[in-house]
């Protein structure tokens, strides 16, 4: 699995300023990516943090995550996320929703 900081082309030493910033509003509610800070260590990344992603939106916990300890598949790799067998009739409601549902999207030649 290749490192984001690679698949985003970025340098070692620029990915290692560079934190990604998670935030919950509720207790109850999953971590959202709100953005990234640029700093020199993870305790200024995280001040950073709080200062421009809970100053009008609720917060209770914040994570901050160096963009080199991320993971993440290659682009290339997209084949993997389709489903590997037809299990449309799983799907309720009728055959027109199943019909849209199951469309295959047209994907643009890169």
């Amino acid at each position: 699995m290749p490192a984001l900081w690679k698949l985003l082309a970025k340098s070692e030493a620029d990915a290692s300023r560079i934190f990604a910033v998670f935030r919950q509003e509720t207790k109850n509610d999953a971590h959202v990516h709100v953005g990234d800070v640029h700093a020199a260590d993870p305790e200024m990344a995280l001040v950073l943090a709080k200062e421009q992603f809970t100053r009008r939106d609720p917060c209770v916990n914040l994570w901050v995550v160096p963009y080199t300890a991320i993971g993440a598949t290659a682009y290339d790799d997209a084949v993997i996320f389709e489903p590997a067998t037809d299990k449309s009739y799983r799907f309720g409601g009728s055959y027109r929703e199943q019909q849209r549902v199951m469309k295959p999207r047209h994907r643009e030649p890169r």
